[in-house]
């Protein structure tokens, strides 16, 4: 019987080929499913053989906590370069876009709210 090893739900594709890779040159075999047409199944990477799951889960392991390690070390740098996007900079950046988008916010709500009053919901 086949084994869930890991999720692919919102996994970057440089991460999920990554581990593809660490899988194959292991000789761990397993198969893929994917979203599906619609987007509803589950994207997964599967162990064929259950006795891979031990083996696999640690290589797992491994690799993710390597990968925290590399990819906080991105986000520092990028952050100590400037060049890392926080919300402010981005506001910042482009004020305009940042004031129509809260006008439309506060349009939408304000049309929400004004219409639960004029049907007659009382609080």
């Amino acid at each position: 019987m086949s084994t869930l090893l890991f999720r692919l739900t919102n996994v970057p594709e440089d991460e999920a080929d990554e581990i593809r890779a660490l899988l194959q040159s292991n000789g761990i075999d397993y198969y893929e499913t994917s979203a599906g047409n619609w987007g509803i199944s589950m994207p997964a990477l599967w162990l064929i053989k259950d006795e891979d799951l031990v083996k696999a889960r640690q290589l797992l392991d491994e690799y993710q906590h390597q990968r925290l390690i590399t990819e906080r070390e991105k986000y520092l740098q990028l952050k100590k370069s400037g060049v890392n996007v926080s919300f402010i900079s981005s506001i910042k950046e482009r004020p305009l876009r940042f004031i129509v988008y809260l006008g439309a916010i506060l349009f939408i709500l304000y049309i929400s709210v004004k219409m639960m009053f004029e049907f007659g919901l009382k609080f």
